[in-house]
């Protein structure tokens, strides 16, 4: 960023916009970091910060019903001001004001933006009961509640959140029908082929899996009833999850000056176009040491980045954040790990496989970029070091032979 922070001293009031995993990870950096000033964390919800992840697993499956990140003393400890309730407005960046739902205004020093993602909506769908996105405690809750045995529900979306999804409702005794317009599921992410491997693991859980097909309408009487796929064919439905994805929560920052750009656009530190605005987390759009800007919607990259923002504003070299991203995703008894900034048009080789349980190497340009596994953490875990030194795939596969 051309943008060069402004070191007139330690900041006085730090305010952090957004209260999830990114939010949390920042304040207490920050403390870490020995920041002394005010701490400042503003959230929509009433809820003490939450982890999300369970939301679509342990919570929607009833296994589990609280997913508190930290207990109310945490914050009391720490010096950390929880404003919870009302959203982000705006933001006068020239006058470095906040403005909040409730019309509350909150000046600042430095500026946070950690307000994560929000689902997407498919436009032109009638407002039915029965119909649910889940980004929310409350949506992981309302679902929860509205599942019964052998009820019948369409999963839209076959990404993470949606088979996640769909295996928590089989979990509950559900009957499934999961779309997606790719040819597979996870396609989009992690390539066709490991996509085929996970669509496998959901048949033989009993899932329909309806690939290269979205829904084109709902119908019902105040109440969903039937759903109409874009290949024409109905079925009859008493639940459907919309699971297609979600864009970053910026639109309080219109006006603001702060660029934007698929998130909060940033250099490799979480600084913005704007003196004295950063921005962490799923919303951001950092720098990476290879050129271009990545917006990774990873839990682990949450604290990672942190750790960066919180030295860099406390003016201490902080260096970058990993570049080796890890992700994972339940399913069933399945824990499926990847390792590296994989992306779906890498080519995968397939190096391990035993029906359910399978290793996949992501190539680019002759290099090993990346390791996704299904159920072999020990295998994806060991590939770090390979991954980050780019080695060469012929390396890797020689080996695995």
């Amino acid at each position: 960023m051309s943008n060069e922070r402004e070191t007139e001293s330690t900041p006085e009031r730090v305010v952090v916009v957004g209260a999830g995993l990114a939010a949390v990870r920042t304040a207490e950096e920050l403390r870490r970091a020995g920041y002394e000033g005010e701490l400042v964390l503003v959230g929509d919800e009433t809820h003490l910060p939450y982890d999300r992840p369970p939301l679509s697993k342990e919570v929607l499956r009833g296994d589990r019903d609280d997913t508190t990140l930290r207990p109310s003393e945490f914050f009391g400890d720490n010096r950390i001001e929880l404003m919870l309730g009302a959203a982000a407005r705006s933001v006068d960046t020239a006058s470095r004001i906040l403005t909040l739902s409730d019309g509350t205004e909150l000046g600042y020093d430095e500026l946070v933006v950690a307000t994560g993602l929000r689902p997407r909506r498919i436009p032109g769908l009638p407002d039915l009961a029965g119909v649910h996105v889940l980004r929310s405690l409350e949506d992981s809750r309302a679902l929860r509640e509205a599942i019964v045995p052998g009820a019948r529900a369409l999963v839209v979306g076959a990404g993470f959140i949606g088979c996640e999804v769909a295996a928590s409702l089989r979990a509950r005794e559900v009957e499934v029908v999961l779309v997606e317009p790719q040819p597979t599921p996870l396609a989009s992410v992690l390539g066709a082929e490991v996509g085929a491997l996970v669509t496998r693991l959901h048949t033989a859980e009993g899932v329909d899996v309806r690939a290269g097909v979205g829904l084109s309408e709902i119908r019902g009487d105040g109440r969903v009833t039937s759903a109409v796929l874009g290949d024409g064919s109905e079925i009859d439905v008493d639940l459907v999850v919309l699971g297609i994805g979600s864009i970053p929560a910026t639109e309080w920052l219109e006006g603001s000056g702060v660029e934007v750009e698929n998130g909060v656009v940033c250099d490799g530190t979480g600084r913005t176009s704007t003196p004295h605005v950063w921005a962490v987390g799923d919303v951001a759009s950092w720098q990476v040491p290879a050129g271009g800007r990545r917006r990774i919607e990873h839990w682990t990259n949450a604290g990672e980045q942190a750790s960066v923002l919180a030295k860099t504003i406390m003016g201490v070299e902080a260096g970058a954040a990993a570049q080796v991203p890890y992700f994972w995703s339940d399913q069933y008894d399945i824990k499926i790990q990847g390792l590296g900034a994989v992306t779906a048009d890498d080519t995968v080789h397939v190096v391990r496989d035993d029906g359910r349980k399978f290793l996949a190497y992501y190539e680019r340009d002759g290099r090993f970029v990346g390791a996704v596994g299904g159920g072999l953490p020990a295998l994806v875990m060991k590939s770090r070091a390979k991954i980050a030194a780019g080695a060469p795939i012929d390396d890797l596969l020689t080996a695995a032979v």
